[in-house]
Order: structure tokens, then sequence, then C-alpha cells
């Protein structure tokens, strides 16, 4: 006997229709009662940029200065210690990684 294994079988089918079916039947909001409630939203929150971010927020951070043991890599400008040093070219240092 054949058997055609591009059909759906039975039981995936019934569980998709069923789902289909309770999805249908869900009291969704309807498109624009959503945009509704976005714009509110984003009308309240004035002292919010994209990312969630304050504006007022201060950010501070220590800089810590390079030491004479590190270097900044001219290809991916990170601050490797000199151990890393893969070459060195028109006085610019290039590290392990970058040189691969």
């Amino acid at each position: 006997m054949a058997t055609d294994y591009d059909e759906v079988r039975s039981d995936v089918k019934e569980s998709q229709d069923n789902s289909l079916e309770a999805l249908q039947s869900a009291n969704a909001p309807d498109a624009r009662s959503v945009v509704r409630e976005l714009d509110e939203a984003d009308a309240m929150d004035d002292s919010i940029v994209p990312g969630g971010e304050f504006v007022a927020e201060e950010l501070v951070v220590q800089v810590v200065p390079q030491a004479e043991d590190e270097f900044t890599c001219y290809s991916c400008f990170l601050v490797r210690h000199r151990s890393q040093i893969a070459r060195e070219k028109n006085g610019h240092a290039y590290c392990i990684e970058c040189e691969g």
C-alpha cells in the first residue's frame, strides 16, 4: 500500500483547526483600539526616549587610563595587553585576533 508522506497527518490537522478556531473566537481587540492605546501611552512617556532610557538620568563612568603595558588595536580599537600584539605597521599596533 502506497503512503503519501506529504499529506498532513489527521491528528496534526485537527489540532491546527482547533487552534485556528480558538484564535478566531477569542475577543481580540481591533487594530484601531490598539493604536489608540499606544498613542496614549506614548503621550504619557515624554521623558523616555526610544530604548527605554530616561533623558534626565545621568551616567557616571570611571575612566581608567591605558597602562604602559597595554595598547589599542588599530583595527578593533580594543585595549589589549602588549603580549597580544601581532604586528606593528606605520606606528599602529594590531592584535592577534584581528590579524588571525
